[in-house]
Order: C-alpha cells, then sequence, then structure tokens
C-alpha cells in the first residue's frame, strides 16, 4: 500500500473543519471558529491524531493567497470615498490607539518590544470576513452604518498591506527601524508595483481575454490560478515582498478587467477551500497547555480585543461627526480579529519576532473574540438607550447625516428575495400597485439601486446568512422567492416557516421533485418555471374561449407578456394591472373586445341593445388604458374598448357571437 501522508492530512484537515463547521452553524456561532477549533483537535497539543503542522500550513499559504487576491480584487476606492470623512480618520485612530494600548500590555506581560509592536498591530486589525458576515446577519450592510464600517475595513485593509511591506525593518534591533533596510524594501516593492504598472497591466489582461477567448473553460481557470499565485510567488523570490502583499497587487490589478467579476466567481471555490484549511492550520498552532497556564493573561487580551477595541471605537464618535448608531454598529463589527492579524503574527513568527507561545495567545484570543462577536451586535441597542437617558453624552455622539434608513418596523408587506429579472418584474409591479415592500438581495450594485428608489432593501445572501430575519416576517403579508438556486429556496422556505408560521410564501421551483419538496416546507404556492410559458397559452386559450378572467385568475398569479421585461411598459401589462385592481371581488366579469370592423363601433350602449340582445349587462369600459366603470348609457363605443360585462355563461357567449371576438 502506498503511504500518502499529504492526502490524508489534507482529508483529516477537511473532515474536521466539515465537523467543525456544522456544529459552529448549529450553535449559531461563525463558522472560522469551527474550523479553528478543528485545528485544536488535530493539533500536536491535544492527544488523538495529529496532524503534520507543515504540511499544512503550506497548503495554507495558497489561502492566504487566494484570501489576499480576493481582497484586492473587490478593493474598491470609490466604497472607500463615500465614507471617507468617517473611515479614515476613525480607522487611523482607531488603530493607533488600539496598537499603543496593545503594545502595553504585552509589555506588562514582559514580551520584547518587537513582539509587543506585533501584538498591538495585531489586535488593531478587524477580520473582514467575520465583519461582512455580521453586518449581513443584522440586516445593516446597506445602512449607512454598515457602509461606514466596510469603508473603514477597506482603510484597514491598506494598513495591513503597508504594515507588511514594513514589517521586515521591525526584526533589527528590538523594533528600531533600519533605516537602510527600510529604504531598500521600500525600493524593491516600488520596483515591483512599477512591474504591476507597466507590465502586468497590460500582459495580465491580455493573457485573461486570449484564454477567455479560447473557448475553454479549462484554459481560463488555469489563467487565473496562475496569475494569482504566480504573482505572489514572484512578488517573494524576485522582489523580496510578502507573498500576501503580491497577491493583493495581483487581485487588483486583475480588477481593472473586463473579466474580473468572471476571475472572482472562478476563484471562489479555491479561496473557500484553501481558505478552510488556513483557518484550520492556525488551530493547529495553538497551544493549549501554553494558554491554560497563561488563561488570566488570555481573558484579559480578549477583554482588550473586544470591550477595549470596542469602546476606543465608539469614543471616535466624539471626533467625527456622524450618527451615534453609525459608531455603535461600527464599534461591535469591529471588536474581534481574524485573518489578518493571523497573516501578521505568521510574518512576525518568520522574521523571528515572535515565538510560537506568543503567536497561541494572538490566535487564541482571535478564536475567542470571534465566537463572542454576535453577541456584540446585541449590544446596540441597549448601549443607544444607555445613552439616551444621558442627554449630554447623547449629544457628543449623535450628529445626524440623514440619509437612508432601513424601517425598524413594517407590516402588511411584501417580502420579495431576489432582485434578478424576474424579481425586478415583481418589484416593479408591486411600486406599481403602491405596496410596501422589502428587497432582500445578495447583489450590493442592484441592492445601492434599490435604495437610490427608496426601496428598502437588505443585502446578503438569505440561504447562508441570517439576514433574512430581519426582514419583519411576523408582520408581512406575504413573501415571495425569487431565486433559481433549488437549494437555496429550500433554506429559506424552511426557514421563513419556522419563524412565521402564518405568512403566505410564493416559491419558484426548478423541478418536479423540488415543487413537491418546497410544499413540504411550507410554501403555499410553487410556481414552475418551465410550466409558466404554458400557462400564458392557457390563461390565452381559456379566454379566447369566452371563460370569465375570474375563472381565469385561479390558473396564474402574474402576466409575462413582455418576455419578462422589468420595465411595465406595454399596453398588455398595463391592462393587466388594471384588472388585477377591480377583477378580485367581481363575480361573473367578462372582458370582450371590439373588433376594427365591428358594427357596434359607433353605437351609443343604449343603441346596440347588448342587454336585449345578450342578457348581459355591460359595467365598464377599458379606454387607453383607463377604467370607464358604470357607463352612461349614451357611452359612444369606440375603436379599441375592451367592454366588461356581467352575466351567465349563455349570456356571455351570446355576447360573443355579437362581438365577435373575446380576450
Amino acid at each position: 500500500m502506498h503511504e500518502l501522508p499529504l492526502l490524508i492530512n489534507i482529508a483529516v484537515a477537511l473532515v474536521a473543519a466539515f465537523i467543525g463547521g456544522m456544529v459552529a452553524r448549529f450553535l449559531k456561532l461563525p463558522q472560522i471558529v469551527g474550523y479553528m477549533i478543528a485545528g485544536i483537535a488535530i493539533g500536536p497539543f491535544t492527544p488523538g491524531f495529529s496532524g503534520d503542522v507543515a504540511t499544512i500550513s503550506q497548503l495554507a499559504e495558497l489561502g492566504v493567497v487566494f484570501l489576499m487576491f480576493g481582497v484586492g480584487l473587490h478593493f474598491s476606492i470609490d466604497d472607500l470615498w463615500k465614507v471617507r470623512s468617517i473611515a479614515i480618520p476613525g480607522a487611523i485612530g482607531q488603530m493607533f490607539v488600539t496598537t499603543i494600548l496593545g503594545y502595553l500590555f504585552a509589555t506588562f506581560l514582559g514580551w520584547s518590544q518587537s513582539a509587543s509592536v506585533v501584538l498591538g498591530l495585531a489586535i488593531s486589525i478587524a477580520s473582514t470576513v467575520v465583519l461582512l458576515r455580521g453586518l449581513m446577519d443584522n440586516g445593516l450592510l446597506n445602512t449607512q452604518h454598515g457602509q461606514a464600517a466596510v469603508g473603514w475595513l477597506i482603510l484597514e485593509d491598506i494598513a495591513t498591506v503597508l504594515i507588511l511591506l514594513l514589517m521586515p525593518t521591525l526584526a533589527s534591533g528590538e523594533g528600531g527601524l533600519d533605516w537602510g533596510g527600510l529604504g531598500l524594501t521600500l525600493l524593491k516593492a516600488g520596483a515591483f508595483f512599477i512591474s504591476l504598472i507597466f507590465i502586468g497591466r497590460k500582459l495580465i489582461p491580455w493573457m485573461l481575454m486570449g484564454s477567455a477567448r479560447s473557448g475553454s473553460r479549462e484554459l481560463f481557470l488555469l489563467a487565473v490560478l496562475a496569475v494569482s499565485v504566480g504573482i505572489a510567488l514572484a512578488a517573494t523570490e524576485i522582489f523580496g515582498v510578502s507573498i500576501a502583499l503580491g497577491a493583493f497587487a495581483a487581485g487588483v490589478v486583475v480588477s481593472e478587467s473586463k473579466l474580473s467579476h468572471q476571475v472572482s466567481a472562478d476563484i471562489l471555490p479555491f479561496r473557500d477551500a484553501f481558505s478552510v484549511l488556513f483557518f484550520v492550520s492556525i488551530g493547529m498552532m495553538v497551544n493549549i497547555h501554553y494558554l491554560g497556564m497563561n488563561v488570566f493573561a488570555l481573558i484579559a487580551l480578549v477583554l482588550l480585543v473586544t470591550i477595549g477595541k470596542y469602546l476606543v471605537t465608539l469614543l471616535m464618535g466624539v471626533l467625527i461627526k456622524r450618527p451615534a448608531r453609525t459608531f455603535l454598529v461600527v464599534a461591535a463589527g469591529l471588536s474581534q480579529i481574524g485573518e489578518f492579524s493571523f497573516i501578521l503574527g505568521q510574518a512576525g513568527m518568520a522574521l523571528g519576532l515572535l515565538d510560537q507561545n506568543q503567536y497561541s495567545m494572538i490566535l487564541a484570543s482571535a478564536l475567542l473574540s470571534i465566537a463572542v462577536n454576535p453577541l456584540m451586535y446585541q449590544t446596540t441597542m441597549p448601549v443607544e438607550r444607555f445613552l439616551r437617558k444621558r442627554p449630554r453624552f447623547w449629544r457628543l455622539f449623535d450628529r445626524h447625516s440623514g440619509e437612508f434608513e432601513m424601517p425598524e418596523s413594517m407590516s402588511d408587506h411584501v417580502v420579495v428575495i431576489g432582485f434578478g429579472r424576474v424579481g425586478q418584474h415583481i418589484v416593479n409591479v408591486l411600486v406599481e400597485l403602491g405596496i410596501p415592500l422589502i428587497v432582500v438581495e445578495a447583489d450590493l450594485d442592484r441592492v445601492e439601486k434599490l435604495m437610490e428608489r427608496n426601496i428598502p432593501a437588505l443585502y446578503g445572501d438569505a440561504g447562508t446568512s441570517e439576514v433574512i430575519f430581519h426582514a419583519h416576517l411576523t408582520t408581512a403579508r406575504l413573501l415571495v422567492v425569487t431565486t433559481p438556486e433549488e437549494a437555496v429556496t429550500d433554506i429559506i422556505v424552511s426557514d421563513a416557516r419556522s419563524v412565521a408560521p402564518d405568512l403566505h410564501i410564493v416559491a419558484r421551483g426548478a423541478s418536479d421533485v423540488g415543487v413537491a419538496q418546497l410544499y413540504e416546507l411550507g410554501a403555499n404556492y410553487v410556481i414552475h418555471p418551465e410550466l409558466e410559458g404554458g400557462l400564458q397559452i392557457l390563461r390565452r386559450t381559456l379566454l379566447e374561449l369566452g371563460y370569465s378572467l375570474r375563472k381565469v385568475q385561479q390558473y396564474t398569479d402574474a402576466v409575462r407578456s413582455d418576455q419578462y421585461d422589468s420595465a411595465i411598459n406595454t399596453k398588455e401589462e398595463r391592462h393587466f394591472l388594471t384588472e388585477l385592481l377591480i377583477a378580485s371581488d367581481n363575480i361573473g366579469l367578462s372582458w370582450l373586445s371590439l373588433h376594427d370592423d365591428s358594427g357596434l363601433i359607433g353605437k351609443t350602449l343604449i343603441d346596440a341593445k347588448l342587454r336585449e340582445l345578450t342578457g348581459a349587462s355591460v359595467v365598464a369600459i377599458l379606454r387607453t388604458g383607463k377604467l370607464i366603470g358604470n357607463p352612461p348609457a349614451r357611452t359612444v363605443l369606440k375603436k379599441g374598448d375592451v367592454i366588461g360585462l356581467i352575466g351567465s355563461d349563455d349570456d356571455i357567449e351570446k355576447a360573443r357571437a355579437v362581438f365577435g371576438h373575446a380576450i
């Protein structure tokens, strides 16, 4: 039998991560916590199977590459510029104060000056993954508070890149700067960035475009991997720049390409898979024996990261003019440390600035702060109430800016999940009918467009986060799920039904089995997309046969007359909306239109003698998109009129003979 140590380590790490992630999700903790605990379980400091730390750590380097490449790929100066007034001074001030506090704390523990600096820097930077997930789960990401937190985080990302660039200079002389080494580092970094600007910006897009035009998905994927990993390694081997900085720079260059969205989609599975191994490897390095002997120091450090950073961030509100709630949200989101702290710690170990035990302290504090972070969001409202009761303090923190806010409470509204082609059409119809609604969408650009239209929207993936629970489901009138992925729809319907047992749910199915499954999970109505065209044909057929609109509406919920165009700009769509408004309470109402050559055109209702000839009564006329209810007897029938009649099936059949055509 062949020896397969690499595969064994990968398999054990992935299985342990899967179990840890499932347990963390069940406990409603961030999955990162589960991955790190899995690493501790298979690490060398716990009994049982002990994984090869060196092997897993090398694979985890790919996790660092893909994480930083993703950060660069989604790096946006525009997002930072929108909230520059709070993000730039706030992030700089918070990082500076937190670094000093961390330095003083580590010095008190007897750490060296360089190790103390690394600890201070590590705890000053929050986790991107944890922050975004927390904002999504609490329905805050698309609010002005969430956007401020994101801009704050972008600046911290930039700071991380600069810190990684300058850290080698700390390796000389107990934290003293080696100006010669600093100059050489900056010179190498400059050469690297110049090479990317003048060569990479031309070569990389050409390489990606060429592989895309080849028509081979495999070649395009290989090109993406070659760019991300290749540039990261070249940055280290040729220019002496950290692998994380190289990957970030590669992502920034690729973000300028027209193919950046496809690159992001293709790199996502690799980023997720190797990021899991990265977090597992981090857990494997936690020395629980050392932590057990220094438990009070660990508790103090966790309190510094959670409570200390919270208070420091909150105090920034005294200096910066923004609403108090913005700083409460930002403080809650940033009161943790994560992947960037790990990367800084690894760099510190590689440079000899930290030892294994000190790194374990940073890792353990990160693990505990991430686990506690969801609870920090729950403090927002109590702290706000506490401050409001003390007007003098409240005035110090609260400076309003009047930007868009998600309503704190809603009732009798419709919740629409997904703002794709179908979702856009539904939202436009509901807006046209004046029905209040909330949209949940995972595409931030679409959310921003909704906000520009003053339509309440929540940013987040309703299938993987808790954002749906912030859509006021218990007081909603209806939930409409338009997501095409069947598994995601199942999760949404199940979660919604558990929260709001009496809520009516309309869901989109993708298969016959999926439709049945959705009904079992609690959906009231399930629409099969492939049947929608058939339903439209059936609707037209039944109307042509003279059946009343009331009966035909038993088979269809909506009109798709303009090939799912979301704009309500056709005569048929306007006609359908009017029918929706008037038909629900009218029994036996049928709509008959006049032929262009009809003998009724030009006659008044009294001259047409429809009641005498057919037995049906005229109750409405639809003319050029306007409804004439209970028209007078002297009303003249015109070309294009659609007549609403009430009568028995025999009466309507006689009217069809007179009109010669029915819609």
